[in-house]
């Protein structure tokens, strides 16, 4: 069983940056596809973004050009650069690895 933990959340003004960190334990992290979700409060989850060993990656159109993934299979951690913020990127940003596990989250907040 993997264990994935979030970190870098925080609040940041519209226009600024974050990066998430997803450190992983457990099992063989280059076997994931590693994934970044989010949810909203009063909305469903969303697949925001997903990366394979291979590096191929996919976006949700919504953060396509602001957000990038990325993956060190040398660290056992999965990325999220978050650029040019919007309030509607406040969310509880969660990581998983596909089929294999979830963390437990870390707030956004995008605000003035």
């Amino acid at each position: 069983q993997v264990q994935l933990v979030e970190s870098g959340g925080g609040l940041v003004q519209p226009g600024g940056s974050l990066r998430l960190s997803c450190a992983a334990s457990g099992g063989i992290f280059t076997s994931y596809v590693m994934a970044w979700y989010r949810q909203a409060p009063g909305k469903q989850r969303e697949l925001v973004a997903s990366i394979f060993n291979t590096g191929h990656t996919n976006y949700a159109d919504s953060v396509k050009g602001r957000f990038t993934i990325s993956r060190d299979n040398a660290k056992n951690t999965a990325y999220l650069q978050m650029n040019s913020l919007k309030p509607e990127d406040t969310a509880v940003y969660y990581c998983s690895a596909l089929g294999r596990g979830w963390g437990r989250g870390t707030q956004v907040t995008v605000s003035s």
